[in-house]
């Protein structure tokens, strides 16, 4: 398996040339960086050269990670029954450059973008729809950032004497405490075994 997996890699390395940043195979897979300019010709070639066949998308997702420059990594995953190969594809960008939909070329990636751009604020260029899809229209912000509250801003619930959904301020009902985690209610009184030095 990892041989077939080395001779895809190099040969992909060796037809993709410079767009190909990083080519990593780590835990039986096979992962590539490229270029935000050069993802359409990239994913284009893995999905009609002869030797690839990746015609089957798996998956669009995101991560973030906010100490870098560029905080997000916009991640693809590519399935090829000819291979019975997967590849992933990652693509780094920041806030406010667009990266390509690939749209044109795997339509099942519509729902799989919007939902990136719903959750991290990616965005997209070229998407023939790229609105929120998880949470509601008029939601702040991009709930899986690293830099978003746990508590999120605004707090959903259905009034029954108003008949109509509430939106309001985020109220937290209790102080935040310290908890033993092991009984988070009413504390331990007994020592466990190991904490008998900890609590001299």
């Amino acid at each position: 398996m990892s041989e077939a997996l080395n001779d895809l890699s190099a040969y992909i390395a060796e037809k993709i040339g410079v767009a190909l940043e990083e080519n990593v195979i780590a835990f039986g897979e096979l992962s590539i960086t490229v270029a935000s300019g050069d993802l359409l010709k990239v994913v284009n070639f893995l999905r009609k050269d002869p030797q690839c066949q990746f015609i089957s998308i798996i998956d669009v997702c995101g991560a973030d990670y906010p100490q870098r420059k560029r905080r997000f990594d916009v991640v693809y995953h590519l399935l090829s029954p000819r291979q019975n190969q997967r590849i992933r594809i990652k693509v780094v960008t920041d806030e406010d450059t667009p990266v390509p939909s690939i749209t044109g070329i795997f339509p099942g990636a519509d729902w799989f973008e919007r939902e990136t751009y719903d959750m991290y604020g990616v965005l997209f260029s070229g998407h023939p729809d790229l609105r929120r899809i998880l949470t509601d229209y008029g939601f702040e912000g991009h709930p899986l950032r690293k830099d978003f509250p746990l508590t999120g801003f605004v707090e959903v619930r259905y009034d029954d004497e108003a008949k109509r959904v509430v939106y309001e301020p985020v109220e937290l009902k209790q102080e935040f405490r310290n908890f033993d985690f092991l009984s988070p209610w009413e504390g331990t009184e007994y020592v466990l075994p190991g904490d008998e030095k900890a609590k001299q």
